[in-house]
């Protein structure tokens, strides 16, 4: 007896196998969906005392919080790719930060935070170095920017930025949170993330 034989002698169980797969992975695709979706917004990412009490602290009143146009860009708009298969490289990443608020604890008080600022600070820089500061451009477009409504110093580093193949981060680096001590991102890095 051929396979084709043996399925169609079965098909009420490949009918229902088949209706189960399908059901199945419905479930399993709205379930991811739905996880995405509750884990990429701010109240996610402040559920947690360590953000809540140190980088979120120092965002709330920056422009990115709150401005005359009443667009906020939140945690995870600069802190997440928005595309599907970089978000979820970047969700596994933030799994193993986990680790630290689970195992070693370290930043889970003001002066743990402020100890290890620079370290996570320089993370996020070679992120954004990496990918041409990708995240910032997904609100903010270099080529639609109203040059005549910028004071002449942004207009000349605007410049500079497309002549000198800088990004966003090499000087918006404290925008949104306490700059640390120490070499920025453009002192650090290379255009594409790489320690220089």
């Amino acid at each position: 007896m051929t396979l084709v034989q043996k399925l169609r002698e079965r098909w009420k169980l490949v009918l229902a196998s088949l209706v189960g797969l399908f059901i199945f992975g419905s479930v399993f695709a709205i379930g991811a969906v739905e996880l995405l979706t509750v884990t990429n917004t701010e109240q996610f990412c402040i559920g947690c005392h360590e953000m809540k009490d140190n980088p979120y602290k120092e965002y709330v009143g920056t422009i990115h919080d709150s401005n005359r146009t009443g667009v906020r860009a939140t945690c995870p708009d600069c802190h997440v790719p928005h595309e599907l298969f970089p978000k979820l490289y970047r969700k596994a990443l933030a799994s193993f930060e986990l680790y630290s608020k689970f195992i070693t604890h370290d930043i889970d008080t003001r002066e743990k935070f402020l100890s290890k600022r620079y370290e996570l600070a320089t993370h996020e820089w070679k992120r954004f170095k990496s990918t041409d500061s990708h995240q910032c451009r997904n609100c903010h477009d270099v080529n639609h920017m109203s040059t005549t409504l910028q004071s002449p110093k942004a207009q000349a580093r605007h410049a500079k930025m497309k002549t000198d193949n800088m990004t966003c981060i090499d000087c918006h680096f404290g925008i949104a949170h306490e700059e640390p001590e120490g070499p920025g991102p453009r002192d650090l890095f290379d255009e594409k993330g790489n320690k220089k």
